[in-house]
């Protein structure tokens, strides 16, 4: 791997981790467009740490009175009738899908799930999905309204971002705008829903990302810290624009976006431009 491509896939990772358009397939497709080449699942799962860093400082008044509420809980029967203790067990509870289906098809997501027509397609498929739950979601509840079947829901639409091109971010708000929760709800719960599995994907993977011979673009160590340092101070970054821009317009412009972005990539495969593989 190259300086050029650490830079680059990088600030790519930052830039589109939280916003609902999908960072691994904007990593597949940069990465095949610009160096001919695949950054590999495991380089993508490695550099949302450095995103998921942005998340734990962000949020990092939130997510201690979340932590802490929770052991409480165990031994204060009060503590348990408060919303932040709900919260927390709704951040567990909807983390154990995509845990659980990260495991089973873990060598699916490096191979079969990278190929650029499935990417583009679910690209089209998924930004649809997203304008259809902006259009018809009441979007009416708050996040002290958040329950668990909300929780469950959302977890299953995260889980459905292991195949790149969906984007965690874009099936959890999706999910959350169709059951009724407001934007700025939906979105905070999403970004807090994927910390256990982003932070348990990337220690795991960290092995992979440096295996000789193996999938993908092949960093040194340094060059994985620098690019997921880039990728979490572009990620803070993001993390503050989203959760202002949400508060006062429509998901509409990231729904456009990803159908404009899987035709162009479509139309590339079709014509022979890139290789899906």
């Amino acid at each position: 791997m190259t300086w050029v491509e650490v830079l680059v896939l990088g600030i790519v990772q930052g830039l589109t981790e939280f916003l609902p358009i999908s960072s691994s397939g904007h990593l597949r497709i940069v990465s095949e467009l610009f160096f001919d080449a695949d950054a590999g699942a495991s380089f993508t799962a490695v550099t949302q740490l450095g995103t998921e860093a942005a998340v734990l400082v962000y949020f990092a008044g939130d997510i201690g009175r979340l932590v802490t509420t929770w052991f409480r809980g165990f031994r204060d029967t009060e503590v348990r009738r408060t919303a932040d203790y709900r919260l927390a067990w709704y951040v567990i509870i909807g983390s154990i899908p995509i845990g659980v289906l990260g495991l089973l098809f873990a060598d699916q997501i490096r191979t079969t799930a990278r190929n650029l027509w499935l990417i583009a397609t679910m690209l089209v498929v998924f930004g649809i999905l997203l304008g259809l739950a902006e259009r018809i979601g009441r979007q009416r509840r708050s996040m002290d309204q958040l329950t668990g079947r909300d929780a469950v829901a959302m977890g299953f639409a995260q889980s459905l971002a292991l195949i790149p091109g969906v984007s965690r971010s874009g099936g959890t708000i999706t999910a959350g705008l169709f059951l009724g929760l407001d934007r700025p709800t939906a979105v905070r719960f999403s970004f807090l829903l994927a910390i256990p599995a982003v932070v348990a994907s990337g220690l795991s993977e960290l092995p992979e990302v440096f295996e000789e011979g193996g999938p993908g673009l092949q960093p040194t160590g340094i060059q994985m810290v620098v690019a997921t340092v880039i990728a979490g101070v572009v990620g803070y970054a993001c993390i503050a624009w989203l959760l202002r821009f949400v508060e006062r317009h429509s998901v509409y412009l990231f729904v456009w976006y990803r159908i404009a972005l899987g035709c162009l990539v479509l139309g590339l495969l079709a014509t022979g431009v890139i290789d899906a593989t």
